[in-house]
C-alpha cells in the first residue's frame, strides 16, 4: 500500500465539497489492483485516445447527466488517480483503504453523502473507458421514465461462454418450478450471480432462488450459457440505496461485499429493478490486460474517424491521433457550411489544446502538442514538432509554411507568409518569446530563442538568443540578408586538442 500520508493529506485538501443541490451523483469504482494489467501505472489511469480510462468514464457522466457530483473511489495507487482528475468540477475522492468488493465500495463513497440526500446514484466501474455521454444520458431517461428504484446496464456476450467471467443477469422464467405461469413477472431482473459462484455449483446441482413467493430453477448448464451480462452500471434511488446497502453480506466464493447483491435484497424489500440494453455493447467494455486495452484504443479510433472522415482528409485511418477537443471544433466548423480542406497525413499526432484552421496541412508524421493556433492556408511538412507548455501559447499566421523536421516549441508568433524552412529550430520562453514577423524566411541550420525578427527578413545558417533582428534596407532597395551569425563561444579554454 502506497503512502497513506499523502492520500490523506490529499483528501484534506479536496477543492470541491459535495453539491446537495446537484440531484444526480455519479460513484465512479477506481480502486482495484489491475493486477492483470501488469504495470506499475495503475490500471486506472492507463489511457484510451490519450485520455485516462477513469476520466474517460467521469467525463461521460459529466456531459450525459449534464449537472452532477462524481464521487470518485480510489484506493491502489489513490494519490496518482486524484492528482490525475482532481480539476474535474464537483468531483470528491473517497478512500477505499482495504479492497473488500465493489459493494464495499460504494458503502465507502456513500459515506460521503448525508442520509437525508434526494437524488438518484450513478454507479460505474472506472475502467469503462469506452462509455459515452449518449449512453449515459439515454440511461438516465429509461431510469427516469421506468417505475424502477433500481436499474442495471445489461450486455450481450458474443463469445465462448466458457469464457464469459462476467455475472450473469437472472431474470424470471415463463414457468416457475411448480410449472404455473410467472404472468406479469415474466423476464423481470431477479438477481446478477457472479460467474465465480457459478463455477463453485456441482455439475449436476441446480440453482433454486425465489421471487414474488414463486420458486425458479436453472441448472449450473443455463447459468453458464446465459449471455446477458452485468455491465457493473446501474442507477438507484439514494434512499433505498442508503438503506439497503448495509444489508449486503460476504457470503460468498470470493468472500466479498457485491453491489449485485443489491438487486436481490431489492426484490426481497419490495422494490422493483429492472434492466436495459445501450445503443452499441462496445460501451460497456472494461479490460484487465493490455490486449484488450488496445483493442478499446482501435475502437476509439475507429469512432473519431466515423466522426470527421468525410469532413477532413484523413490519409490513413489506422495511424492518427486527432483529440476529442480538436474532433469538436472541426464538426463545429463543418457546421458553418463552408469546406475545411483539412488534410491529415499518416502518423500525425494533433493533441489538445490545437486550434485547427481552414486549408490546413499537416503532413506525414507532424507532432501537434499544446496551445498551437493555426491561421489559414497553413502547411506543416514531414515530421516537423511544434509543441508548448499549457500556459504558452504559438500562433502561426495565414499562407506560412513549416518545413520537413522542423522543432517548434513554446512562445512563439510567426507572421503571415513567412517561411520556416527545414532544420530550423525556435524556442520561445515565458519571459523570452520568439516573434517572427510577416514575409520572413528563415533556413539552414538556424536556431533562434527568445528573439524578435522584423518583417521581410531572411535569416540562413545563424544562431539568434535573444536578439532583435531589425529590417534594414540596402541602397538597391533589398532588405539586407542575415547569413551566418554565430555568437561567440563560450568555455572554449574547456576543450583542447586531443
Amino acid at each position: 500500500m502506497e503512502n497513506n500520508n499523502k492520500v490523506y493529506d490529499l483528501l484534506k485538501n479536496q477543492k470541491y465539497d459535495f453539491d446537495y443541490s446537484i440531484k444526480e451523483t455519479a460513484i465512479v469504482l477506481a480502486a482495484g489492483h489491475g493486477k492483470r494489467i501488469k504495470s506499475q501505472t495503475s490500471k486506472m489511469l492507463h489511457k484510451i485516445w490519450e485520455k485516462p480510462t477513469v476520466e474517460r468514464v467521469a467525463d461521460a457522466c459529466k456531459k450525459g447527466l449534464e449537472n452532477v457530483n462524481s464521487i470518485i473511489v480510489v484506493g491502489i495507487k489513490a494519490a496518482d488517480v486524484m492528482e490525475s482528475i482532481s480539476d474535474n468540477p464537483n468531483t470528491i475522492f473517497a478512500y477505499q483503504e482495504e479492497q473488500n468488493g465493489t459493494g464495499h465500495a460504494v458503502q465507502v463513497a456513500v459515506g460521503k453523502i448525508e442520509k437525508d440526500y434526494d437524488g438518484t446514484v450513478y454507479i460505474l466501474p472506472g475502467d469503462m473507458g469506452l462509455i459515452d455521454s449518449e449512453t449515459i444520458s439515454d440511461f438516465k431517461k429509461s431510469f427516469t421514465n421506468s417505475s424502477a428504484n433500481m436499474m442495471v446496464l445489461t450486455g450481450l456476450y458474443e463469445g465462448d461462454s466458457d469464457k464469459n467471467a462476467y455475472g450473469r443477469i437472472v431474470r424470471v422464467k415463463e414457468l416457475d418450478v411448480k410449472g404455473n405461469s410467472s404472468g406479469e413477472d415474466f423476464g423481470k431482473v431477479i438477481e446478477i450471480i457472479e460467474y465465480k459462484d457459478i463455477l463453485s455449483l456441482k455439475e449436476d446441482e441446480n440453482y433454486s432462488t425465489t421471487f414474488h413467493n414463486k420458486e425458479y430453477s436453472f441448472t449450473r448448464t443455463e447459468l453458464i450459457e446465459n449471455n446477458e451480462f452485468n455491465s457493473g452500471v446501474y442507477a438507484v434511488e439514494y434512499k433505498y440505496l442508503k438503506e439497503m446497502l448495509n444489508k449486503i453480506d460476504s457470503d460468498n466464493a470470493q468472500g466479498e461485499i457485491y453491489i449485485t447483491d443489491l438487486i436481490l435484497i431489492f426484490n426481497s424489500n419490495g422494490l422493483t429493478v429492472r434492466a436495459v440494453h445501450p445503443h452499441e455493447q462496445h460501451v460497456l467494455m472494461g479490460f484487465n490486460n493490455k490486449s484488450v486495452l488496445l483493442e478499446m484504443e482501435h475502437i476509439a479510433r475507429k469512432q473519431t474517424y466515423s466522426l470527421i472522415k468525410d469532413i477532413i482528409e484523413i490519409e490513413d485511418p489506422d495511424d492518427f491521433f486527432i483529440h476529442e477537443n480538436v474532433v469538436e471544433d472541426i464538426i463545429a466548423l463543418d457546421k458553418k457550411g463552408n469546406p475545411l480542406d483539412i488534410k491529415i497525413g499518416k502518423g500525425v499526432y494533433l493533441g489538445k489544446g490545437a486550434k485547427i484552421n481552414f486549408n490546413l496541412s499537416l503532413m506525414k508524421n507532424v507532432y501537434v502538442k499544446g496551445n498551437v493556433r493555426f491561421g489559414e492556408n497553413v502547411s506543416v511538412w514531414q515530421s516537423a514538432h511544434l509543441s508548448t507548455f499549457s500556459d504558452q501559447v504559438m500562433t502561426i499566421g495565414n499562407n506560412s509554411e513549416i518545413l520537413w523536421g522542423d522543432i517548434i516549441k513554446g512562445n512563439i508568433k510567426i507572421g503571415n507568409n513567412s517561411q520556416i524552412e527545414s532544420s530550423v529550430n525556435m524556442t520561445g520562453s515565458s519571459e523570452y518569446p520568439v516573434i517572427i514577423g510577416d514575409n520572413v524566411t528563415i533556413k539552414g541550420t538556424s536556431y533562434l530563442f527568445g528573439s524578435t525578427v522584423d518583417d521581410d527578413v531572411f535569416i540562413e545558417h545563424s544562431i539568434l538568443i535573444k536578439k532583435n533582428v531589425d529590417k534594414v534596407i540596402m541602397k538597391n532597395g533589398e532588405v539586407k540578408k542575415i547569413r551566418f551569425f554565430l555568437p561567440p563561444p563560450e568555455g572554449i579554454d574547456s576543450i583542447t586538442n586531443l
